[in-house]
């Protein structure tokens, strides 16, 4: 089976399309890598770092040709930011916060930004994890800073993407009720309007009627 970075060729145009047809309606790329991972079984940054390198690969380019995708900018994050951020994450860790709950209550809930937090404090205790042990320090929070989780088994990364695309299900389907509602409102106020319409014109016409029933006397 042919592999592009990783993703096996029907996954990545899968993803590709996934990607187009999200942002052809107004969807931000945070919420797409997000949503996507949700549905099989991926983390969003994951998804976020693939999508990048796609756009990189030379044998990807007949995949992407004419889907007009591009990467959105990268901000680096400053020292100050740095510090700030690990402060804050890792306060939240203090907490008995997991790293995602303690990233989103730092983010309150902005998905870009926590993508992009999630991103850089993983990338950090992974390559710079002294680094983050002394800011622990410097905050005088004595927690472990360990990058290593448990590993999923295949049924708990098979249930989780079950229960992701359940609820993605859910979603478009509520999003469907309400474009339906929408529709049978902006009927509605139509055919009030007409009738509004209507019952004016029937009004004139009673009035026309009677001023010349009394013109007529």
């Amino acid at each position: 089976m042919e592999k592009i970075n990783g993703y096996s060729r029907a996954e990545a145009e899968e993803l590709v399309r996934y990607i187009g047809e999200g942002r052809r309606m107004g969807k931000t790329l945070t919420s797409l890598f997000a949503s996507y991972g949700r549905t099989h079984g991926r983390a969003g940054g994951s998804v976020r770092n693939y999508y990048y390198k796609l756009l990189k690969t030379e044998n990807a380019a007949p995949l992407l040709a004419g889907k007009n995708l591009r990467a959105e900018a990268i901000v680096p994050f400053t020292e100050g930011e740095t510090e700030e951020m690990l402060r804050k994450i890792l306060s939240e860790r203090k907490k008995g916060c997991s790293v995602r709950r303690a990233i989103a209550n730092v983010c309150g809930g902005d998905e870009k930004k926590m993508l992009r937090y999630q991103n850089k404090y993983r990338n950090m205790l992974k390559k710079q994890p002294e680094a983050v042990r002394a800011a622990a320090e410097r905050a005088g929070i004595a927690i472990d800073v360990s990058a290593s989780r448990p590993a999923k088994t295949d049924l708990q990364r098979r249930v989780e993407a079950e229960i992701n695309a359940l609820y993605d299900r859910l979603a478009v389907s509520l999003r469907e009720e309400n474009e339906r509602l929408k529709r049978t409102i902006e009927q509605l106020n139509e055919e009030n309007e007409l009738l509004r319409r209507a019952s004016r014109v029937k009004n004139a016409l009673i009035a026309t009627r009677s001023a010349q029933n009394k013109a007529a006397k």
